[in-house]
């Protein structure tokens, strides 16, 4: 009689609160297992890395998904990428985090620091609740009060918390395409143990 045994494996992202899509690759391997009593069983495939070794690898690509210029411009483009940035410090991609801050603030938390900052954490959650739009000479600006809490490596509870301000330059003649999109302006954390 041959007996057939199917393992799949799937994996999946989906960003929370912000209604869109990533491309994620999903991983489906089947091992069919044929023959007489006695055979060598297969071992079943390794298992994904969502470890250590998935930590700041650049998968998946967490950059905020591109709007229409008519929401970019709205809170929504703001939110677009505070989720981004705030779904990249969790999956502990933090250099992608890093590269979504403006260049004042990338010579502030140098890459080397900004990653310090973050990589002894155990599981880490980042609150990034409605903000306030505001608006002056030209620019708008959204702040949002955010929390980060983890666990250290003795279990004790962490937490980080202050304003993250996004900027975008509001149509100004000769402003450049990435002034013109939301970026972290800047981020100012005070440690808690």
């Amino acid at each position: 009689m041959k007996s057939t045994l199917a393992l799949t494996l799937a994996a999946s992202l989906a960003l929370a609160g912000c209604g869109s899509q990533t491309d994620t690759e999903d991983a489906v391997r089947t091992v069919d297992l044929e023959g007489t009593p006695g055979d060598p069983i297969p071992s079943p495939p390794p298992p994904l890395d969502t470890g250590e070794n998935a930590d700041n690898d650049g998968h998946p690509d967490l950059m905020p998904a591109p709007l229409e210029p008519e929401i970019e411009r709205t809170e929504t483009g703001a939110r677009n990428v505070l989720l981004s940035f705030a779904r990249a410090i969790e999956l502990r991609e933090f250099d992608q985090a890093w590269a979504m801050l403006d260049p004042a603030d990338q010579e502030k938390w140098p890459k080397g620091e900004w990653r310090k900052l973050f990589a002894d954490l155990g599981k880490i959650t980042v609150a990034v609740p409605g903000g306030i739009l505001e608006g002056a000479a030209g620019s708008s600006y959204y702040t949002s009060q955010a929390t980060i809490t983890a666990k250290d490596r003795e279990g004790r509870p962490i937490s980080y918390e202050g304003p993250i301000v996004l900027k975008r330059v509001n149509d100004v003649p000769g402003a450049s395409p990435e002034q013109l999109r939301w970026h972290i302006d800047s981020v100012k954390l005070d440690w808690t143990h």
